[in-house]
């Protein structure tokens, strides 16, 4: 697995090809404030195209998933320190904003699948993170949330990802009334996919899901992942033909020789065992 940066806010533990990355900052509800997003950016660009790395899991620590931006820290540091409002906070604002856009993009645009792991507050840039997950798995009882319109604010980086996420029709109620629901509203709006009673059952789950994930070949998952957000917003004919020459690039490779030797003589493909 390629180098992992030194990170302060996260914990990082490469296992059997997986990467766990857990956010600590459990004081604050894994809130995420500068260093962390920069960390975690930082780490999607370090595996980025890595092809040993079979996935990637997202989860908090301290019962928490994440419970968006961190607002109090950012009052905290201009209060402590008036020479930290800059002189454009405008300007300021928009940059900082659109950093964490450049996070959603990279989590979402992750090479190897990307599992989000919830329990606790899942709010704003939290709530986000889990729209940019290629799969998700909750507590029932974790809290989601967009606060963001009830600070007055908005959740504008997000917005693309929970659209796409859970429809244009659900992320304009959940935005405009920053209603809180728990995790059955979650799956029912196609939040998440799959509920557990308790922390046992999580783990299990999320085992599960690795077990099938490595059943999948690697390079196969990437170039899936590529062809279907490249299939956003495009007309159907282009999609189309994208798909027929990624299709025929893994026909013949050396996965798919395998993949079809492996299924003729009944046994597990080299990269699922």
């Amino acid at each position: 697995m390629t180098t992992l940066p030194t990170t302060e806010t996260l914990l990082l533990a490469p296992r059997d090809g997986v990467l766990h990355v857990t956010f600590n900052r459990p004081e604050r509800r894994n809130a995420l404030n500068v260093r962390m997003v920069e960390e975690l950016i930082a780490v999607f660009a370090a595996i980025s195209g890595d092809a040993t790395l079979r996935a990637v899991v997202l989860r908090g620590a301290g019962g928490s998933f994440c419970a968006g931006a961190d607002v109090k820290d950012m009052t905290d540091a201009r209060a402590a320190d008036p020479a930290q409002v800059p002189a454009d906070p405008k300007a300021a604002a928009a940059r900082s904003n659109r950093r964490f856009g450049d996070l959603m993009t990279a989590v979402n645009h992750a090479t190897a699948p990307v599992i989000a792991v919830v329990e606790g507050a899942v709010m704003g840039g939290g709530f986000g993170l889990v729209c940019s997950s290629d799969v998700a798995l909750a507590l029932r009882d974790a809290r989601f949330g967009l606060p963001e319109t009830g600070l007055g604010l908005i959740p504008a980086q997000i917005a693309p990802f929970v659209v796409q996420r859970v429809g244009l029709t659900h992320a304009r109620r959940l935005m405009v009334t920053g209603a809180r629901f728990d995790g059955a509203e979650a799956a029912r709006l196609g939040l998440v996919h799959e509920l557990c009673d308790d922390v046992a059952a999580l783990e299990a789950a999320l085992a599960r899901v690795l077990d099938q994930i490595r059943r999948c070949a690697p390079r196969a998952n990437a170039a899936t992942k590529r062809l279907l957000l490249h299939s956003l917003g495009r007309e159907l004919p282009a999609v189309l033909d994208e798909a027929a020459q990624v299709f025929a690039e893994a026909s013949v490779s050396d996965e798919a020789r395998e993949g079809t030797l492996a299924f003729v003589q009944k046994r597990l493909p080299e990269w699922a065992k």
